[in-house]
């Protein structure tokens, strides 16, 4: 009889084969032509050497790794310290703290503040677009905090001490008054269970306190029942005054450097968007100081909410663009049935169908940033107030089902949670929800038509720049003008209408880019549709090869 040898292999059954290795060690920017395109064409493109820098940064393992260990390990809420006294204490993974502290160092939350100049906002949105991709969550205070500087600026006495802090390059997440720190970040609390977005329905009232002329102070009794990211400075919140809905600034701590009775109830827990801690909280007197007027609350924090707005086009793009980085690398790395997924004619209707979807969100993003590159020109404020409502309705909208069709690719570990498309699925519909759903975005778009009418001039204008370079975009275009015309059951209709805005806009900006290939390609799987554009159905004789090849993240 043959002895058998122990040490021998011939029992092993865990070979690791046709496997996909890791992606890292990239340049996210060097990588991404749709991105690289949009800046240059968008006012950008002195920005490109910070660009392919960042881009560096946001591919190595150890930045991905942080995204992950932000998202492992979730943040817990202390009320009290062990003694008792209450505290509001928030705690995260070191991890998280690490990535802000990146955001913030790169002015990711205040460089067009501090630094005005053309193409400012597209650099930024651009550098935000490659951070985002790590992990989005902690973007949440960063956007707030960017977002909050038009809004401070009502009142210029508080604005005088607070906006240095709130744009200086720093990051101190410790738990005491702002009194103390140099860099400081802002919040926002809205939403209150009885209204959610019918923000005039909230019940939070506000009192006017004496003896504090300069700083319009108030004492602020209520509820909110959505305030993300509880650890920032302080909070740009809505209450009832006596004049009607105002807008407050509500710090943490009062300026006596004891704790403000802004005590948080517990955290919400989400399905997606984990590594940022969401609250419930209650005002029981707190401190707040007047932003604005009296009974103009929404006037006061719209310039914010338009800004938040416009990244979660930002945040929502770059989830998709993510999602065809992990989508064409494993395509690239995996056979099947004697070639690689790559080289299948199935997949690359699929994976070209994606990046299309990345080509036309990041075109409509930047072209918005480029407007807000633009504040004294009226004709790019009417479009950038159509813009932010119909491409945060539009982007944000799309990105849940492309995370799942980009999931898909992977089998079984796109699901898994050590792969980053469990994440990118579970965070996609965030930004779709917040800030203002599907319904109330495309709402607010008629809303802007019908107050200004002016707004829709601006789009149309934007998008006779286009007008005979292909003939199913003209199409498209009367087609969208004639349905805006009919004002029979508008309301009804909305959502219809913001996709055909969308579209168009997309599509021309998509011509104007000077990619022939993406621009025909997008028009002719989206325009000539009537409907719901099912991804991988896009029609023969398409250069799908080439529009793969510019969402390879390693072509360059």
């Amino acid at each position: 009889m043959r002895e058998v040898d122990p040490s021998a292999d011939s029992a092993s059954t865990h070979e690791v084969t046709n496997q996909t290795p890791p992606l890292a060690g990239h340049n996210l920017f060097a990588g991404d032509a749709a991105l690289r395109d949009a800046v240059n064409h968008n006012g950008g493109h002195w920005a490109e050497d910070d660009l392919q820098r960042y881009g560096e940064v946001c591919g190595r393992p150890e930045m991905i790794e942080r995204g992950f260990l932000a998202n492992e390990n979730k943040p817990r809420f202390d009320s009290h310290d062990r003694t008792g006294n209450r505290v509001d204490l928030v705690r995260y993974h070191p991890a998280y703290h690490q990535l802000m502290q990146l955001a913030l160092s790169e002015g990711l939350h205040s460089a067009p503040w501090t630094d005005p100049k053309p193409g400012a906002h597209v650099a930024r949105a651009a550098k935000y677009y490659l951070h985002s991709q790590l992990e989005s969550g902690h973007g949440c205070p960063i956007t707030m905090t960017f977002a909050s500087v038009p809004s401070l600026k009502l009142n210029p006495h508080l604005a005088a001490e607070w906006l240095p802090k709130v744009t200086a390059r720093g990051y101190d997440y410790s738990n005491r008054p702002y009194t103390e720190k140099a860099a400081l970040t802002i919040g926002m609390g809205m939403t209150e269970k009885q209204g959610g977005s019918d923000v005039r329905a909230n019940t939070s009232r506000a009192v006017r306190l004496t003896g504090d002329g300069s700083l319009n102070a108030y004492e602020l009794v209520g509820h909110k029942w959505f305030m993300s990211a509880p650890m920032c400075d302080a909070f740009l919140m809505l209450a009832q005054a006596p004049g009607g809905l105002s807008c407050f600034l509500v710090p943490r701590w009062r300026p006596d450097g004891s704790k403000n009775p802004l005590q948080v109830q517990r955290l919400k827990d989400k399905s997606g968007n984990v590594s940022n801690a969401s609250s419930e909280v209650e005002m029981r007197g707190a401190l707040g100081w007047l932003i604005g007027e009296e009974g103009r609350g929404v006037n006061a924090i719209i310039e914010m909410v338009s800004a938040t707005r416009f990244d979660c086009m930002i945040g929502s793009s770059a989830g998709q663009r993510q999602a065809v980085v992990q989508a064409i690398h494993h395509a690239a790395h995996r056979n099947a049935f004697g070639k690689t997924l790559l080289d299948q004619p199935l997949m690359q209707n699929v994976l070209a169908d994606l990046q299309l979807e990345v080509e036309g969100s990041i075109a409509i993003t930047m072209r918005m940033a480029q407007a807000l590159d633009h504040q004294d020109d009226e004709q790019q404020q009417l479009l950038m107030r159509l813009g932010t409502a119909v491409g945060k309705y539009w982007v944000c909208k799309r990105t849940p089902h492309h995370a799942y069709e980009a999931m898909e690719c992977l089998g079984g570990n796109g699901v898994v949670e050590n792969f980053v498309t469990a994440r990118l699925y579970r965070d996609a519909p965030i930004n779709a929800i917040w800030e203002g759903s599907g319904n109330i975005q495309a709402l607010d778009v008629l809303r802007a038509i019908g107050k200004t009418p002016a707004v829709l001039l601006a789009w149309y204008d934007e998008l006779e720049r286009s007008s005979g370079a292909d003939g199913h975009l003209d199409r498209a275009v009367t087609n969208l003008k004639n349905e805006l015309a009919n004002l029979d059951q508008l309301e009804y209709r909305a959502r219809h209408l913001v996709d055909r805005l969308a579209l168009t806009m997309q599509a021309h900006l998509l011509v104007q880019g000077g990619d022939s290939a993406v621009a025909e390609a997008f028009i002719a799987s989206r325009l000539d549709s009537d409907g719901a554009h099912s991804t991988g159905t896009l029609p023969i004789g398409l250069d799908t090869n080439r529009i793969i090849e510019r969402g390879n993240p390693l072509l360059s």
